[in-house]
């Protein structure tokens, strides 16, 4: 647990100080958000809102593709993820540590993604912000407990930019899926479908306990 919290402080204090990650990828995210507004100008009246639900989540998944290839990237320099993997605590504490930073500052750009989708878009999330937010949460989760574990196998190639979405997307599948369909959901004044949550949690469990017990051989790797 020390060893998590240390990890996961090292991160954020290293992030508010240098701010790298968290620039790009807010610029990054507002980016696709007007390339999709020019591809897919806002719907017409009467016209379901379910289908942005897509748009705003492929947003999202750029970013933390973005955010996510520079997860290890200070470690690699002068052999500090050897370092890292030297630390006396199983290693998975080391994973829970980055994957959480990566959470975090993925939550604040999802945060601002959806602010300035609604206005593109003109949508109101307002009346569905709180569940809105447990459903980012889910999708967050998911992404940052596989893209985590990627990333550090991606990290000592020699086209890590290009590995990590190559791994990871294909996976990114059923928390895509689930996402999406709980979106739709809410956007269209629905609940939440109790199978997408289901996929979201399960997805989540499975990713987090395998990069969790599979991150040894990585770092060994």
């Amino acid at each position: 647990m020390n060893v998590f919290l240390a990890v996961l402080w090292k991160d954020l204090v290293t992030e508010w100080r240098s701010r790298d990650r968290l620039v790009a990828m807010a610029v990054f995210a507002l980016l696709v958000v007007v390339v999709l507004w020019l591809a897919a100008p806002p719907r017409a009246a009467g016209e379901s809102p379910a289908r942005l639900a897509g748009l705003l989540w492929v947003t999202t998944i750029f970013a933390a593709v973005l955010g996510l290839n520079r997860a290890f990237a200070l470690e690699l320099e002068n052999e500090a993820l050897s370092g890292l993997a030297l630390a006396p605590a199983d290693r998975g504490w080391i994973y829970l540590g980055k994957a959480t930073a990566s959470f975090l500052l993925l939550a604040v750009i999802q945060a601002l993604a959806a602010f300035v989708f609604a206005l593109a878009f003109d949508l109101d999330l307002r009346p569905v912000a709180l569940p809105f937010s447990g459903v980012a949460a889910l999708g967050g989760v998911g992404l940052c407990a596989v893209g985590t574990l990627f990333s550090a196998m991606a990290i000592r190639t020699s086209y890590r930019e290009v590995m990590l979405p190559l791994l990871m997307l294909p996976l990114l599948v059923p928390v895509l899926l689930g996402a999406v369909r709980a979106t739709g959901a809410l956007l269209e004044g629905r609940g939440i479908p109790a199978d997408a949550l289901r996929l979201l949690v399960v997805t989540d469990g499975v990713f987090l306990i395998v990069s969790f017990l599979g991150f040894d051989s990585v770092l060994d790797e």
